[in-house]
């Protein structure tokens, strides 16, 4: 998406305030856009970048990378959706087990069913927090990925599990089916992802893109793929699905990064391999550790299955 750069001296009356104070009152934001500008790396000070929570010196060079105007999100659609499982339910949050097709909330050009519209179908509460259409919502699943996610029902939890995710101390595990045999067998990917040069709707290696890092484990062999055991360091958008494209290995069914359309033919994929299998995190209320885990999906288990027989 496009972005407008704002390059200033920071002014001498917005010295000393917290970063998302100030461009609030500097560009007419609202401190949650400003705060999401600075946690995503847009606003730097005399050429470095700066957090949400740090002050503004007098004199220093500010730049601010505002995005274009998004479109309209849609309104919330409060629509039961067959097959989302609740694993997990308390007062601070609730860990569904999504299938495929739906995604975490409302979105441009999405007009499917989503996660928050199945919980207030449901009658759950969920935080406030965030914007209207993203309320609760502290990570997501792509539509196309099945598996668990977690979503928060009091302010106290959102705040927590917000900063969780942020500080990399859940415990997110997927099993992902990987065309081929990786070399090594075991290993770590650490390439900085970004938006696809040559398309609005992929993500790609790049080198001025956001620090991502994937490891993996091989857990069987098949004849033509691998299944592996994900757990992810950081949490971009499409990580797992760009880091083995990139590394030549694309999810089986994932024609939108390369696979192999026979190989997802035969096994009756119309979605990549990529399920989220575990979900570990420090409970926000109790302080306990929570870990909550799922099985495949019927047509990972088919898909998998086909695959292990060797087509016979």
């Amino acid at each position: 998406m496009p972005a407008d750069l704002r390059a200033l001296p920071v002014p001498d009356g917005l010295a000393g305030e917290r970063v998302d104070a100030a461009l609030a009152r500097l560009l007419g934001l609202s401190r949650t856009r400003a705060a999401e500008l600075a946690e995503e790396g847009a606003v730097r000070q005399d050429g470095r970048a700066v957090g949400k929570s740090e002050r503004l010196v007098a004199g220093a060079w500010l730049e601010v990378e505002v995005p274009a105007a998004r479109p309209a999100a849609p309104p919330v659609v409060a629509e039961p959706v067959p097959g989302m499982a609740v694993v997990h339910d308390d007062d601070d949050l609730v860990v569904v087990d999504k299938p495929v097709g739906v995604a975490a909330h409302p979105s441009p050009g999405w007009a499917g069913p989503t996660v928050v519209g199945a919980l207030a179908a449901a009658g759950y509460r969920i935080a406030t927090s965030g914007s209207a259409e993203r309320q609760g919502v502290v990570h997501r699943l792509d539509a196309g990925t099945s598996g668990l996610m977690v979503v928060a029902k009091s302010e106290h939890a959102y705040t927590a599990l917000k900063r969780a995710f942020k500080e990399r101390t859940v415990e997110k595990v997927y099993h992902a089916l990987a065309q081929g045999h990786p070399e090594p067998t075991t290993g770590t990917i650490d390439a900085h992802i970004g938006r696809h040069p040559g398309s609005d709707w992929k993500f790609a290696v790049v080198a001025d893109g956001k620090p991502s890092v994937t490891h993996y484990a091989t857990l069987e062999m098949l004849p033509s793929a691998s299944l592996l055991e994900i757990h992810l360091e950081t949490g971009r958008t499409h990580q797992i699905r760009v880091h083995l494209a990139a590394l030549r290995h694309p999810l089986v069914g994932d024609l939108m990064y390369g696979a192999d359309p026979t190989l997802a033919a035969r096994t009756g994929l119309g979605r990549q391999w990529l399920h989220a299998v575990r979900l570990g995190f420090e409970h926000p209320g109790t302080g306990e550790w929570l870990e909550v885990s799922s099985g495949y999906p019927a047509d990972l288990e088919h898909a998998l299955e086909t695959l292990a027989a060797g087509w016979r």
